[in-house]
């Protein structure tokens, strides 16, 4: 891969993970600020990952058989990029919702509208990750070398997006902060044209019309479950979704508070967060080299275990300041040495004509059932257990995702047997690759 293709396709993951990131870290507190009820939340934070299952089925084929990558990225950052910006025009005038509130859902014209907007960009937005890994390992000639670079692009995107946010917000009295956190997503709009108009310049990435017997990309991707080792990769890669995104759901408002007994602004919460992306940037780095010496099992091993490490931490230590900003850098390891080796697994495993429709097929798990999950169980464990202002009920909400995290690197260490011990093209048999 020449240089220039190679800062491209690092550029693009800039601007594809700068859309996601400036809203995902503020939006659990805005909604609720905003006064809407607990099953308004629920269905609004739902767009995404339902974006994502039905990107599986719908927009991964559109994208494998009949449109060039480029201009699917294209098309899709305009028009969500305009849905995305509009939700900071819609209002809501009512009064902020207690945490674990259980009053009915009044879903006014002002719910439907935010509803109708995040709907919609997450529809265009979703498999447009999977479509930039498909670009990016279209023009690659060693994947397990190179997509560590690239992708460290969507990590710099990441953290780019919260330092501006924490800007806008820090030192702004109470009743300004929900008008300023607005803002999120007049950013996040802004960077999709911006990446709307850049897509037109990336190398061509033709459609792939395919010649199997399958005419459903992913049906084909779907049926490769049947090895085992990526059955239980699956399965394994559904609950640490299910964990990571149970981060997101819950660090937020733990961090804020974190930080606002120690007397710091708590507007500096994203930057916090962003802390885990600035080891991810490491951690990418050394990616092909852990890889190439520990091989797929042990580093996926170390990537779910980063979870539990993190909770942990968060369960035990809550009113250790230091401890807390600290620990944050594990989100390297939980990101990179899982998900990141899994999308190079996949293009080690998967047949190139379906490769697109594959990454769809773990995005299903990972942006989909798995964010779904997460939202469905943690928001509700969240308003369970923590009561009031102080850290109680913590312990026993972050030992939910510490279990489920030792249950799947359990899973990986008895049953994963992948088709090598170390990175290489792997050839299932199945299709030509």
């Amino acid at each position: 891969m020449n240089t220039s293709i190679r800062w491209k396709l690092f550029l693009m993951m800039v601007l594809e993970f700068f859309i996601w990131g400036a809203w995902l870290p503020l939006i659990f507190g805005y909604l609720p600020a905003m006064g809407l009820s607990e099953r308004e939340q629920m269905f609004i934070l739902s767009a995404f990952p339902v974006s994502a299952i039905i990107g599986m089925f719908f927009s991964n084929q559109f994208a494998d058989r009949n449109f060039s990558a480029e201009r699917f990225m294209a098309f899709s950052h305009l028009v969500g990029g305009l849905a995305i910006a509009g939700l900071a025009f819609v209002s809501f005038n009512r009064p902020p919702v207690p945490a674990g509130a259980t009053a009915a859902s009044l879903y006014d014209t002002s719910f439907w509208i935010f509803f109708g907007l995040m709907a919609l960009h997450c529809l265009l937005y979703v498999p447009t990750i999977s479509i930039a890994n498909s670009i990016a390992f279209s023009h690659m000639r060693a994947a397990d070398k190179e997509f560590g670079f690239v992708r460290m692009g969507g990590t710099v995107g990441w953290i780019m997006a919260a330092w501006p946010i924490a800007y806008i917000l820090h030192g702004k009295p109470p009743e300004q902060i929900i008008n300023a956190t607005g803002n999120i997503f007049i950013i996040s709009g802004v960077a999709s044209l911006a990446l709307a108009g850049f897509s037109l310049t990336l190398p061509h990435t033709p459609a792939n019309k395919g010649q199997g017997s399958d005419s459903l990309a992913w049906l084909k991707a779907a049926r490769l479950l049947a090895i085992p080792a990526i059955l239980v990769l699956f399965i394994a890669t559904f609950v640490d979704a299910t964990i990571h995104n149970g981060y997101f759901v819950m660090a937020g408002g733990f961090i804020g508070k974190v930080l606002t007994a120690s007397n710091i602004d708590p507007a500096w919460t994203t930057v916090v967060m962003s802390l885990g992306q600035v080891a991810e940037i490491l951690t990418m780095m050394v990616l092909g080299g852990v890889l190439a010496k520990l091989g797929w099992r042990t580093t996926l091993i170390l990537g779910i275990l980063g979870h539990t490490a993190r909770f942990l931490v968060f369960a035990y230590c809550p009113t250790t300041t230091w401890l807390i900003i600290l620990v944050q850098l594990l989100h390297g390891i939980c990101y990179a040495f899982f998900f990141a080796t899994v999308y190079i697994y996949i293009d080690a495993v998967f047949p190139k004509d379906i490769r697109t429709s594959a990454q769809g097929l773990f995005n299903f798990l990972i942006l989909g059932i798995g964010d779904l999950a997460a939202k469905w169980l943690f928001i509700p464990l969240s308003a369970k257990y923590v009561t009031g202002t102080g850290f109680d009920g913590y312990r026993q909400l972050f030992m939910v995702p510490v279990g489920l995290s030792v249950g799947a690197a359990l899973l990986l260490l008895l049953f994963f047997k992948p088709a090598t011990a170390r990175p290489a093209v792997i050839s299932t048999g199945s299709a030509p690759h």
